[in-house]
C-alpha cells in the first residue's frame, strides 16, 4: 500500500529507476524485486543446510550457520502453516453456510482451524438433560450442532462454547453428585468466570482421550498464534464470504443454505492419520495420510467429495 503511494510520486519513480540502471538490473517493477526474496525463502534452508554440511565443526562460523539454519527452518514452517490455514478459510465459510439456523458471529471472526469433530452426549448444568450433539472444535470456540431426525446428514446450529473462558477437567468413572448421574468416559468444561459447567460423555475411552488431546492442541494453537501474530484479515474474510455466495444452489433447495454433508470420523489431533472409525462409517470413507507434519483436516478433504442429497 505504501509502495503504491510512493510510486505515484515522480521523484520516487525517478529515484528507483536510477538505482536499477546504476546496478544494471533487469527491467521489472520494484515490487517484483521485493517479491523475489520471498519467493525464494523456502530455498534458504536447503542452501544453509549445504553450507553447514561443508563447514567444519571447529570453524568459527559453524555455530552461526547452524543457528541461521534453525531460524530459517522455523520461518518456512510458519509460512507453510499459515498458507495451509488460509487455504481452509473458504471451506470453513462454506461449512458454516451449510449449517441451518446459524446464529451469532461467523466462525472466521475468531477462528481459522477445525481441530476435531465428533458426536458426544452432553449435559448443561441448569437443565440436566442428556442430549446427543455433534461438536466441532475450532481454535477459540466449539460449535454445537444437532442432526436432523430424518435426514441425518443435515445439521442445525445449537450454540457454541467460548474455549478462551473454559478449562477442561478430566473425570474418573463413577457417580457425579452435581449432575446426579453415573459417569463413564466423561469430562467437564468449567467456565472460570461464571462457574457454568458442561458435562460430556464419549462413547469409548479412546474417544475421550482424543478429545482431551484435541483441547490441549487447541490451547497450544491459540498460544502460538498469539506469539507469531497470526490472524485473518478482513479482506480475506470478505473473499471467503464471496466465494460461498458464488457456489451454485443445489437443485430443489429453496433455502439460501445448502444441505450440509456428513462428516468423516474424528482424527487424533496429535497423531495425524490415526482414526477411531465409528459404527456405520465404511472404511472406504477413511482418508489415509502420509505427510508427517500437521495435515489438512480430513473433514475438509472429504467436504467436496461428499454428496449432500444422497439417500
Amino acid at each position: 500500500m505504501e509502495l503504491s503511494k510512493l510510486m505515484k510520486d515522480s521523484r520516487y519513480q525517478h529515484f528507483f529507476e536510477a538505482c536499477r540502471l546504476l546496478q544494471q538490473m533487469i527491467d521489472i517493477a520494484i515490487d517484483g524485486f521485493l517479491l523475489t526474496p520471498v519467493q525464494k525463502i523456502c530455498k534458504y534452508p536447503l542452501q544453509l543446510a549445504e553450507l553447514l554440511k561443508y563447514t567444519a565443526q571447529d570453524h568459527s562460523d559453524y555455530r552461526y550457520v547452524a543457528a541461521a539454519l534453525a531460524v530459517m527452518r522455523n520461518v518456512t514452517q510458519q509460512i507453510n502453516e499459515r498458507k495451509r490455514r488460509l487455504e481452509n478459510i473458504d471451506k470453513i465459510a462454506q461449512w458454516q453456510a451449510s449449517v441451518l439456523d446459524w446464529e451469532g458471529e461467523d466462525i472466521l471472526d475468531r477462528s481459522s482451524e477445525l481441530i476435531y469433530t465428533g458426536e458426544m452426549a452432553w449435559i448443561y448444568q441448569p437443565y440436566g438433560r442428556n442430549q446427543q450433539r455433534v461438536f466441532f472444535l475450532f481454535d477459540h470456540q466449539m460449535v454445537l450442532c444437532k442432526k436432523d431426525l430424518i435426514r441425518r446428514d443435515i445439521l442445525y446450529y445449537k450454540g457454541r462454547i467460548d474455549m478462551d473462558k473454559y478449562e477442561v477437567i478430566d473425570i474418573e468413572d463413577g457417580r457425579d453428585d452435581d449432575f446426579n448421574v453415573s459417569m463413564k468416559n466423561a469430562f467437564k468444561l468449567h467456565n472460570k468466570e461464571t462457574e457454568e459447567v458442561h458435562l460430556f460423555f464419549a462413547k469409548k475411552l479412546e474417544e475421550k482421550i482424543r478429545w482431551l488431546r484435541a483441547f490441549r492442541e487447541e490451547r497450544k494453537m491459540v498460544q502460538e498464534d498469539e506469539k507469531i501474530g497470526f490472524e485473518i484479515s478482513e479482506n480475506q474474510k470478505r473473499q471467503a464470504a464471496m466465494t460461498v455466495r458464488k457456489v451454485p444452489k443445489q437443485k430443489g433447495v429453496n433455502s439460501a443454505r445448502s444441505v450440509p454433508p456428513s462428516y468423516p470420523p474424528p482424527q487424533d489431533p496429535l497423531n495425524q492419520g490415526q482414526y477411531l472409525v465409528p459404527d456405520g462409517i465404511a472404511q472406504s470413507q477413511v482418508f489415509e495420510f502420509t505427510e508427517p507434519k500437521r495435515s489438512q483436516s480430513p473433514f475438509w478433504q472429504n467436504f467436496s467429495r461428499l454428496t449432500p442429497f444422497k439417500k
